[in-house]
Parts: structure tokens; C-alpha cells; sequence
């Protein structure tokens, strides 16, 4: 019996151990350091084409090949109802009933168009993203940044478009 009891022992105690070891390197490999914001949700952005191809003559056509891509990464559905995309500057754009499945995404044009699954409109008239430097800011529905984009001079992007993530 005692035996037995030793083996138990011995047992549960490897098993605390082995849990431990497990645990505390990554628990020290991020101590003093925050997660980048859209490692806690599975709704980032994604491609972002700031600078309209071709000339900025503000036709429907040339806003709308302006957008920014949001992204579900997750496997599980989401609503952005309530999310927000904006600038700096303050233009915003608010999600209505938007279904985001799993592994899907939705790309916002700044032009007027009609609403789909895989397209929504801001219907502005005008530019939204800067050409040469700006920041996309997706938040949630509480109004917490989960991703955010900067491109230009005070980004890290130098290209027209970012297509990343």
C-alpha cells in the first residue's frame, strides 16, 4: 500500500512539474511586454489599398477602388455591429449587421455602393485614407482598438497598399 501511495505521489508530483516547466518560459518570455492588440481578437485588417490606382478624379469608381480589408481569422462567425473603422483625422466609418464568417472577410470602400457579404460602402464623396501617410484604427463594439495600420512616413509601410496579416 505504501508503495502504491509513493508511486501516486511521485506521479502527481512529475506531473506538477512538467506543468510548471511548461508554463513559466512563456509566461517570462512576454513579463514587461504587452501583446500587440490584434493578438486578442480573431477580426484584424487585413489588405489596405490607401492610394486609389490611376487618377484621383473622385468618380465613384476611383473612391471605391480605395478600401481597407477586415478580416475574421477565427474559425467562429462575428457581428461587427457596433465596430468602427477611422482615420486619425476623425472620418468614421460604422459597421451595421455585418456577418463575418469564419475565415472570411469584407473589404470597405470609401465610395457608395450597395452592401454585400464580401463589400461595404461608406458612401463618401470624398478620399478617406492619405496617400502618403496615415493610420486605419478597426475597434469593437466597446470602442477598443483590435488592430491598427500605419503607412507613409510615420508607418512602416512605403508601398501603396498594405497587404498584410
Amino acid at each position: 500500500m505504501l508503495q502504491n501511495t509513493s508511486r501516486i505521489a511521485a506521479a502527481v508530483l512529475g506531473s506538477v512539474a512538467l506543468a510548471a516547466t511548461a508554463v513559466l518560459p512563456a509566461a517570462a518570455a512576454g513579463h514587461g511586454r504587452t501583446p500587440a492588440p490584434h493578438h486578442r481578437s480573431a477580426v484584424v485588417l487585413g489588405a489596405i489599398q490607401y492610394d486609389s490606382p490611376g487618377r484621383d478624379d473622385r468618380s465613384n469608381r476611383s473612391l471605391n477602388a480605395e478600401y481597407v480589408t477586415v478580416k475574421n481569422i477565427g474559425r467562429m462567425p462575428v457581428n461587427l455591429r457596433g465596430w468602427s473603422l477611422s482615420d486619425r483625422a476623425g472620418h468614421t466609418y460604422r459597421f451595421g449587421n455585418v456577418r463575418l464568417g469564419g475565415h472570411s472577410q469584407v473589404r470597405v470602400h470609401t465610395g457608395i455602393g450597395r452592401d454585400n457579404r464580401w463589400d461595404v460602402f461608406q458612401d463618401r464623396r470624398d478620399y478617406v485614407w492619405d496617400n502618403h501617410r496615415g493610420t486605419a484604427d478597426l475597434r469593437n463594439d466597446h470602442r477598443r482598438i483590435v488592430d491598427s495600420e500605419s503607412w507613409g512616413r510615420h508607418g512602416h509601410h512605403g508601398h501603396h497598399g498594405h497587404h498584410g496579416h
